[in-house]
């Protein structure tokens, strides 16, 4: 059997996990595919180093650009990460000239994702992209392909784990933001330069995906995105307190009249739903449709294991002769803005840092009041001395009214520091 050639570009966890795992698990890969599958072409930046794989019978590319222009190879796996640069480059290429396409990078696809799908569609060059969302969790599959025939009313879930893990361990331990951080850096859960992950921009690029598939592409710069940086421990009891648990998600629904809402937010979830189980480092993808109902897959979202896991997923479909539309279908609508979220109605979570001191409720009240907000239910804890931190949770309200009262909070003598505004998220059963 004439084997499935690959040339791999990016020689890092990801990487050198792929290559690890189609030489371990050779003979079953090779019966589920149907060929062997060979990583015969690779680069990366540093020629010399000791990746503990044997690459003496690989041939090395200077760069990704001549790793996709190799007369040799089947397939091209790109693995470096990165919307511009030689990721895009080799991507590019290796389309243009008819070659499929696997790649883990979820940036270039959420960022040219229309372009890309032109050059696949014009060169008849698959482009597959399992790895770029939630690591070893099929969730590319179970949207594109497992629930194919149902209309999805919406996708997302907690798609990156190092704000998971942070928000886990400030909810179990008590500790800051700041604190978490350092130890998920110093355990390798979180980059030395976190904001990707933790201002939201890694469950954006996600989102987007998933948003695509379900849905039709969005215009990425349209897409609302807030990180977890102003979530305090305080926040985290409140929430305990009131049955709910804090968790960044990326959530995209549709709906016949307003199109495509999609946004990414720290949010406070139903301590019973499935989705405020996961935990830690692990990622989950929930889904909602007319028939096939409400579904939760969670596991791993990196890592050299899941990830790798994915991207030779994609490789057995290629060595089967799959060949599945970019977004799922055949003629790919343009991008469309994600709507506005002012009329969007939901309870919301807002914590205020007060004046302890009476009369304070008072003030607030009619503020919100003067603003057509009902406030559910209040709780406090103490702050520093003379100070208090204030829960309320409101009624259903628009979004544009909660912003415009939380703007006028803000300027109230008594309200010391920014308010914090978490969307409830109790359609997540």
């Amino acid at each position: 059997m004439k084997p499935l050639r690959i040339g791999l570009a990016g020689l890092g966890t990801v990487g050198v996990g792929v290559i690890r795992l189609l030489r371990e698990n050779a003979e079953t890969i090779t019966a589920r595919a149907g060929r062997p599958i060979e990583v015969v072409a690779v680069t990366a930046r540093s020629k010399s180093k000791d990746r503990g794989v044997d690459l003496s019978a690989t041939r090395w590319h200077d760069d990704a650009v001549s790793v996709a222009q190799d007369p040799e190879i089947d397939v091209v796996v790109e693995l470096i990460g990165g919307s511009e640069g030689p990721a895009r480059d080799m991507v590019e290429t290796a389309l243009t000239r008819g070659l499929p396409v696997v790649t883990a990078n979820k940036a270039l696809v959420a960022l040219h994702g229309s372009a890309l799908t032109r050059l696949s569609a014009e060169n008849n060059a698959p482009l597959l992209f399992e790895a770029a969302v939630a690591g070893g969790i099929p969730a590319i599959k179970l949207v594109r392909e497992g629930l194919a025939a149902d209309r999805l009313h919406s996708v997302g879930g907690i798609l990156n784990g190092t704000c998971n893990y942070i928000l886990t361990e400030m909810r179990t331990t008590g500790r800051d933001f700041g604190d978490v951080l350092t130890e998920a850096q110093a355990k390798g859960y979180a980059e030395a330069e976190p904001s990707t992950d933790v201002d939201g921009w890694d469950t954006a690029h996600k989102l987007a995906i998933l948003a695509g598939i379900a849905f039709q592409p969005i215009a990425f710069d349209t897409l609302p995105v807030h990180g977890i940086r102003d979530v305090t421990a305080a926040d985290l009891t409140f929430a305990n307190e009131l049955g709910y648990r804090i968790k960044l998600l990326g959530m995209a629904r549709a709906s016949k009249d307003s199109g495509i809402e999609a946004w990414v937010r720290p949010c406070l979830v139903p301590a019973k739903a499935a989705i405020a189980a996961v935990e830690g480092v692990f990622n989950a993808v929930t889904t909602q449709g007319p028939f096939s109902g409400p579904i939760t897959i969670s596991g791993r979202g990196a890592g050299e294991g899941p990830t790798a896991s994915a991207v030779v997923a994609d490789l057995i479909d290629l060595a089967r002769g799959a060949d599945l539309p970019v977004w799922g279908v055949r003629n790919t609508p343009a991008p469309v803005a994600c709507t506005s979220l002012g009329e969007l109605k939901s309870a919301f979570y807002i914590r205020l840092d007060v004046e302890d001191r009476s009369g304070v409720m008072a003030d607030l009240t009619s503020v919100l009041r003067d603003h057509d907000v009902s406030v559910h239910f209040v709780s406090q804890h103490d702050a520093a001395a003379g100070r208090a931190y204030l829960a309320l949770v409101t009624h259903q309200a628009p979004e544009k009214a909660i912003s415009a009262a939380i703007t006028a909070l803000s300027a109230l003598p008594v309200v010391k520091g920014a308010p914090l505004v978490l969307k409830i998220e109790d359609s997540l059963q």
